[in-house]
């Protein structure tokens, strides 16, 4: 029987193990990562000029509001949809003989939700660049908090989305409808894109409670150095809510799987 003092170092240690297979494809591919900026790249060529003079006065204050929405709407599509490499294993029969690895059962989630933090800040990271030239700014150390905090946000969705590829096996209609069902009411009531100063008191009512909301409001105020805003810390909370949340349904699904 392993004490605490034992488990500790193995769940660190295993998790480490599989955050670096993880990150092996990667490495090997990295051209999946420029390949999943094309739908974000797409909201921002086409969408953020429609704003222009609706939420503020420039295409620089435009992209302020628009750019923070872009890098969480990131991290929704990309760490919500990685269930399905999950699925991919489970009818390979690759994840089973993970399993029967020698490897912590909570190791196996978090190693593979961590491998989510890499992709993300190198993908907002790129998303802030290509705005730049067009006049987006942003406040250096905001900006590193903010990436602390699409990180934490993103371990949480991507150990969902692993949950919900567990609960529906290999049933991959059911992950997709499952998954699109539930994001994209997520994007809308988040006003990542488009204000809700003007929305119907039941939409506002349904976006204060959606933690998506509260993270981009956080993006906003972190990029524009304004670390006072009481939004800063709803979403820091928002965040590490999901995070616990999504880590702890995970880790009970994957020991329960046979």
């Amino acid at each position: 029987m392993l004490t605490d003092t034992q488990v500790r170092p193995r769940l660190v240690r295993d998790s480490r193990h599989v955050l670096i297979r993880e990150l092996k494809p990667v490495v090997r591919d990295p051209f999946s990562l420029i390949f999943s900026l094309l739908q974000p790249l797409v909201f921002l060529g086409l969408f953020a000029p429609l704003l222009v003079g609706e939420i503020g006065g420039s295409t620089p204050e435009t992209l302020r509001w628009f750019v923070p929405g872009v890098l969480v709407m990131l991290v929704l599509f990309g760490t919500g949809a990685i269930g399905s490499n999950l699925q991919y294993e489970m009818s390979t029969g690759s994840h089973e003989r993970t399993l029967v690895a020698p490897l912590s059962r909570p190791a196996l989630l978090i190693g593979r939700a961590l491998k989510e933090i890499a992709p993300i800040i190198v993908q907002a990271l790129l998303i802030a660049l290509i705005a730049w030239p067009f006049g987006f700014t942003a406040d250096p150390m905001g900006l590193v908090i903010g990436l602390v905090l699409l990180a934490v946000f993103g371990v949480g969705l991507g150990a969902l989305s692993y949950s919900l590829a567990l609960a529906s096996k290999r049933r991959e209609w059911l992950f997709w409808g499952v998954q699109q069902t539930l994001i994209f009411p997520l994007l809308i009531l988040s006003g990542m894109l488009l204000p809700l100063e003007e929305a119907p008191a039941w939409m506002r009512a349904v976006a204060a409670v959606n933690p998506v909301r509260w993270v981009v409001d956080a993006e906003r105020a972190l990029i524009a150095g304004d670390f006072l805003d009481p939004s800063v810390a709803w979403g820091a909370l928002s965040a590490a809510a999901v995070a616990a949340m999504g880590l702890a349904i995970g880790v009970g699904a994957i020991r329960r799987r046979n």
